[in-house]
């Protein structure tokens, strides 16, 4: 049977846990979606609010306390959610594409400073960062050998390196005064690259599939070759599957995928939600048509309104609730499911920040296509 759009865009959303929320511990719903983009403090907590049944943000702020999940600069060189034990193999399957986007850019080698002069810092990092370390301090520590360069070597360091963000408070765990820890070291010795790409991958389609290399390629910002060697050393672990598009599309042996005739419950999904980002684009669930208001030129992906599976608009917080704007009419079925997850997450927000991405309203002040407006109050 040939996969249709609708039916590889459900099966995204029942791996996601979008299609129906799962009672679930947190660190294990981390794990079951792969990885959760952490880039605003807040995401990892919106996106688990629209997968796990009673979710309380406490526990996730348990999580990261205890170092359960951790959140660190993975898959696109942005900062990621994952369960500890995945950081590993996933940091393995990453570091050559981390260390070549600081190691090679013109912030570093303007120093005139080599690739090993970083590196040889890195076994000294598990006893700088056995506590927390702002980047003020480390920048402070590697100040005796570097000098004047030794903000660039943290900037490097600190995106390469197998270093933890660690939790500062606030309303989201994380603040934008940034600490670093060092990652535990692991009981057994570091995957080697190969072997962490073929985790990663792994994990991808439980979450994501299936997809194609040039999806994975597009979450990681692997080269293909990577791709390409991981699907052909994992054998019949990952099966081919056919679809109506040009390449070829790939998912573990015993998946599944649901009918076509499933329904998709709304959900208001956080900024930068990975299942926007998880294939080429424009993705699975966003319209070409709205690409441009979701998507904006910088690389902010605004929170997201879906209905029936698809971008249907966006939110925003306001004074006392919830703001939608539609980009198309929404039906009165499709509008009263809509308010009620509204004013779920206003209640939420209530009680943790009401005023959550309130840094980014620039974006409605610009002026975003939307035919209807809707303000919920918690």
């Amino acid at each position: 049977m040939t996969l249709t759009p609708r039916r590889l865009a459900l099966a995204t959303l029942q791996r996601q846990l979008l299609l129906e929320r799962e009672r679930l511990d947190v660190a294990e719903a981390v794990r079951r979606v792969c990885a959760l983009q952490a880039q605003s403090p807040a995401s990892p907590y919106l996106a688990l609010w629209n997968r796990v049944r009673d979710f309380a943000p406490e526990d996730l702020d348990a999580a990261f306390a205890e170092r359960r999940v951790v959140k660190a600069s993975l898959m696109r060189i942005t900062l990621h959610a994952v369960h500890a034990e995945d950081y590993a193999a996933f940091h393995a399957a990453m570091l050559s594409t981390l260390r070549a986007s600081r190691l090679y850019d013109r912030r570093y080698t303007s120093t005139r400073l080599t690739p090993a002069d970083a590196d040889a810092v890195l076994a000294e990092l598990p006893a700088i960062l056995d506590r927390p370390r702002t980047g003020a301090e480390m920048e402070k520590e590697l100040t005796a050998r570097f000098g004047e360069h030794a903000h660039r070597v943290w900037w490097a360091l600190r995106t390469y390196a197998p270093v933890h963000h660690g939790p500062t408070g606030g309303p989201w765990s994380f603040t934008a005064r940034n600490a670093y820890l060092a990652a535990p070291p692991d009981a057994g010795s570091r995957p080697e690259a190969a072997a962490g790409v073929r985790g990663l991958l792994l994990s991808y389609l439980r979450a994501f599939g299936p997809a194609t290399a040039q999806d994975f390629a597009r979450f990681t910002l692997l080269t293909r070759g990577a791709v390409d060697d991981a699907l052909r050393e994992l054998g019949d672990r990952v099966v081919p599957v056919a679809g109506r598009g040009r390449a070829a599309l790939f998912d573990l042996a015993d998946a599944t995928v649901p009918a076509e005739d499933t329904e998709a419950p709304p959900r208001l999904l956080p900024m930068w939600d990975s299942t926007l980002l998880a294939h080429v684009v424009p993705g699975r669930f966003l319209p070409a048509e709205y690409r441009p208001a979701v998507v904006r030129r910088n690389g902010d992906v605004l929170p997201c309104l879906l209905v029936d599976g698809r971008v249907a608009g966006v939110w925003r917080t306001v004074e006392g609730g919830v703001e939608l704007t539609a980009f198309q009419p929404l039906g009165p079925s499709a509008r009263i499911a809509v308010t009620e997850e509204a004013e779920r997450l206003a209640a939420l927000l209530a009680d943790r920040d009401p005023a959550v991405y309130r840094r980014y309203g620039h974006w409605w002040d610009k002026g975003l296509p939307g035919v209807e407006n809707l303000t919920v109050k918690g």
